[in-house]
C-alpha cells in the first residue's frame, strides 16, 4: 500500500527547533511533511538520501532577487522561501498579485516601502510595485529631503494601507536618505510597533563614517526599539558597520539586555551591491568607508570606475545602475575576522542581499537556463547559504552543523511567525511542516559563485523541494517547476 507522494530514506535528518539529530526517513504527503521516522511506509517516489543531511529548506529575509534567474540561483543555494524586506516594495498587493501571475520556484513575500513610499508623496513618483522602480528613481533630490508634518503623515498612511495588504513588515532604507529626521524614523517606528509587525532597517551612517550625521545609524535602531518597543532588525550589520563591530554588536547587546528587541543579520562576503546613485557613493563621500572609484565596479559593463569624473558621468547618466562596492578585504585574515564576527553574533541570520541579474549585453529569453555568461550579479546572490554553512562549520566557525542550520531556517523563521502564521510551518522538519526540504552532501557544500563567475550555482545540494515538488533534482535545476507560493502577514 502506498501511503506518502515522496519518502526521502536513510539521510542525516536535522530538526534545528527539536534538536533531532538522527538518520531517519523522511515523508511527504502533498505540500506538507507527512512524517519523519524509522521504516516508514512506502511512497510513490522513493530517494535512497544516505550520507546526505536531510533539512529545512532556507529562508532568506533579505533578497532582491525577484526575477525568475535570481530566484533559480538562491533554490541552487538551497533557499525556498526568499522574502523582499530591506528595500521592500510598494503597493504591496499588486506585487503579490504580478508575482503570484509569472510564478516563483521559491515561495515570495514583501514588506512595504518606506523609501518608495517617500518617494510618492515626496517627489510624485506612480508606485507599481516594482522594485525597480526604487532603482530608477534612488538618486532623486525630492524624495530625500527632510519631509514635513502633513508629508510624513502621507507617508505613514501609504504604509498603513500596505500592511493591511499584508505586509509582511517595513523595509527603511535609512542610509539612502541622511536628511530624513529622526523623529521620522520614530514615527514609522511606532506604526510598526502598533501593527504588531517588524521593521527591517538599512542603517543610516555609523558617526565613525559621517561625523555630521544626524544621528547614528545604530543609535538609531536601537533608540527606536527602546522608546516604541518595534521589533528593529538590522539589516545587513556587515556591509554596514564594517571594522565598528566591537561598538555597534556591543550596543545591539546591552540593548538586549534591556529588552529592546534588535534582530540582526550578516552574509559572509566583504562586498556590497546596490544602485550607483545611492547618496553614500557620490564620489565626495567615499572616503567615508575608506573607498575610491576604483572600488566600485559597474555591473552593465564590468568595468573597474577609474576616477571621480567617471563616477559623477555613470551616476548621472544610468542612476539605477548596480555597482559592486569593496569595502572588505576577504583574503585579509583581519576582515575575514569580522565577517566571521557578524555571523556567530548570537541569534544573528544569514541573509543573502541577493541582487537582480544585470544582463551585460542582450538580455536572452526569460526561461534560459543555464544561465549564459552575459548574467552579471554578486556573488552572494548564488552562493549565501552553502558558504555561510562552509565557513560556520568548517573554515575557521565554531558551530556545530544543526547550529549553523538554525541561522538559515528556524531563526528567521521564529523572527516573523508571531505575526505571519504560515511560518510556523517553515524553518523546521516535523511532522506537518511545510514540504520545504533541503538535501545537501555536509562535506561538499560550497558556495562555487565568485566576483569573476557570479552566477556558478553551489555545490552539494542536491534536492530542493518546495511545498512538497522538487526545484533541484540529483543537483539539477527543474526549470518547470513554479511551487513557489506567497509569504503573506495575515494568511
Amino acid at each position: 500500500m502506498v501511503n506518502f507522494d515522496i519518502v526521502l530514506r536513510g539521510g542525516r535528518v536535522i530538526d534545528p527547533e527539536s534538536g533531532l539529530d538522527a538518520v531517519r526517513d523522511v515523508a511527504i504527503a502533498g505540500d506538507r511533511v507527512a512524517q519523519v521516522g524509522t521504516a516508514l511506509p512506502p511512497g510513490r517516489r522513493e530517494l535512497d538520501v544516505t550520507g546526505h543531511v536531510v533539512t529545512a529548506g532556507f529562508i532568506d529575509l533579505h533578497s532582491h532577487a525577484f526575477d525568475l534567474g535570481g530566484a533559480r540561483l538562491q533554490a541552487m543555494d538551497g533557499v525556498t522561501t526568499a522574502l523582499e524586506l530591506e528595500a521592500g516594495v510598494a503597493p504591496v498587493r499588486i506585487a503579490y498579485e504580478r508575482t503570484a501571475a509569472a510564478g516563483r520556484p521559491v515561495n515570495y513575500g514583501f514588506a512595504t516601502s518606506w523609501a518608495l513610499a517617500r518617494m510618492e508623496v515626496l517627489d510624485g513618483v506612480r508606485l507599481d510595485g516594482e522594485l525597480r522602480t526604487l532603482f530608477a528613481n534612488v538618486a532623486g533630490p525630492g524624495w530625500q529631503r527632510a519631509a514635513t508634518g502633513p508629508e510624513v503623515r502621507r507617508v505613514l498612511a501609504r504604509l498603513e494601507a500596505d500592511i493591511a495588504d499584508g505586509a509582511l513588515g517595513i523595509g527603511i532604507l535609512a542610509g539612502y536618505v541622511p536628511a530624513a529626521r529622526p523623529e521620522e524614523y520614530l514615527a514609522v517606528a511606532a506604526l510598526a510597533a502598533n501593527a504588531s509587525v517588524p521593521t527591517f532597517t538599512h542603517s543610516r551612517d555609523l558617526i565613525e563614517f559621517a561625523p555630521d550625521t544626524l544621528i547614528d545609524g545604530a543609535e538609531e535602531i536601537v533608540r527606536a526599539a527602546g522608546e516604541t518597543g518595534a521589533h528593529m532588525h538590522y539589516c545587513h550589520v556587515n556591509s554596514t558597520t564594517l571594522r565598528q563591530a566591537d561598538r555597534v554588536l556591543g550596543l545591539v547587546e546591552r540593548a538586549r539586555r534591556a529588552g529592546a528587541r534588535v534582530s540582526t543579520e550578516a552574509y559572509p562576503y566583504g562586498a556590497g551591491m546596490t544602485g550607483i546613485g545611492a547618496a553614500f557613493l557620490a564620489p565626495e563621500r567615499l572616503r567615508e568607508r575608506g573607498l575610491e572609484p576604483t572600488s566600485l565596479t559597474y555591473a552593465p559593463t564590468g568595468e573597474r570606475i577609474a576616477t571621480a569624473d567617471r563616477l559623477r558621468e555613470l551616476r548621472a547618466a544610468d542612476p539605477g545602475a548596480l555597482v559592486i562596492i569593496r569595502h572588505l578585504d576577504e583574503d585579509d585574515p583581519v576582515d575575514r575576522d569580522f565577517l566571521l564576527r557578524y555571523l556567530l553574533f548570537p541569534d544573528a541570520v544569514v541573509a543573502s542581499d541577493a541582487m537582480p541579474l544585470t544582463w551585460m549585453g542582450t538580455a536572452p529569453e526569460p526561461d534560459a537556463w543555464p544561465l549564459p555568461r552575459e548574467a552579471f550579479t554578486h556573488p552572494r546572490t548564488a552562493g549565501t547559504f552553502s558558504r555561510s554553512i562552509r565557513v560556520l562549520t568548517r573554515d575557521g566557525g565554531s558551530l556545530s552543523l544543526p547550529e549553523a542550520l538554525a541561522k538559515c531556517s528556524l531563526l528567521p523563521a521564529r523572527l516573523l511567525q508571531d505575526h505571519v502564521p504560515s511560518m510556523r510551518r517553515k524553518g523546521r522538519l516535523a511532522d506537518g511542516c511545510d514540504a520545504d526540504i533541503v538535501v545537501f552532501d555536509p562535506a561538499r557544500i560550497s558556495d562555487q559563485a565568485s566576483y569573476d563567475d557570479p552566477t556558478r550555482p553551489s555545490a552539494g545540494i542536491r534536492h530542493v523541494l518546495v511545498n512538497g515538488e522538487f526545484v533541484v533534482s540529483d543537483a539539477r535545476l527543474v526549470t518547470s517547476a513554479r511551487p513557489g507560493r506567497p509569504v503573506r502577514a495575515w494568511l
